[in-house]
């Protein structure tokens, strides 16, 4: 399994791959979640896919997307605020530079391989590597996002738990939380996997690292 970042100059050369991404997204969250989404021809995508964010990309050894998550700037904007304000205590994000958000996070729970031991799936763990790895290496010390009690409790079992940045409101058919994670040292060598290779990389490096 590999880690690929996709920044916005790659885009049409790992277009296929963002064409899984984004139906991978359709299926968990408007299928398995049943979250309103907005969903084109099998694709679900909002307006934040708009900003030229840069996705993290979970690659099995099919060549398959079986994880993703989509990082912007928390300065702004973002889907905390202009979205979800009402998870932040006092509406508002208050970002810095420092600050990365992490959004639309998700991997493919059909996956057989790579879970077991109690541990979580090795995709998750992957990914959660991946986004901490870009995040130290692009100048970011924390990740903040907008999910469910269920993902926090699946941090938690990751030994990376979220700070809350408010309390959990009920938005459809889920209880949402707004929080900020550490992407740091501790926090890398924390959740990612045995096999992990690590190779960090600044912004304008774009090679792949993996995880077997």
């Amino acid at each position: 399994m590999q880690i690929l970042t996709i920044s916005p100059d790659q885009y049409v050369e790992h277009q296929s791959r963002l064409k899984q991404m984004h139906q991978l997204r359709a299926n968990v969250f408007g299928g398995r979640l049943e979250w309103d989404v907005t969903i084109t021809d099998g694709d679900e995508r909002d307006q934040y896919d708009d900003l030229n964010p840069t996705y993290i990309l979970a690659i099995s050894g099919g060549n398959r997307v079986v994880g993703c998550a989509r990082l912007l700037p928390a300065v702004g904007p973002t889907m905390l605020e202009l979205t979800f304000p009402q998870l932040l205590a006092d509406g508002s994000l208050n970002a810095t530079s420092a600050m990365i958000e992490s959004s639309r996070f998700c991997v493919d729970t059909n996956l057989s391989a790579g879970r077991g031991g109690g541990r979580l799936h090795l995709a998750t763990l992957t990914m959660f590597a991946g986004i901490i790895e870009w995040s130290m290496a692009n100048g970011y010390d924390k990740i903040v996002t907008a999910t469910d009690l269920r993902f926090e409790r699946i941090l938690n079992r990751a030994g990376w738990p979220m700070a809350r940045l408010g309390e959990p409101v009920a938005i459809g058919n889920t209880v949402a939380i707004a929080g900020a994670l550490p992407a740091d040292e501790e926090s890398f060598e924390q959740v990612r996997p045995p096999n992990y290779r690590s190779v960090l990389f600044c912004a304008d490096d774009h090679s792949e690292r993996s995880a077997a």
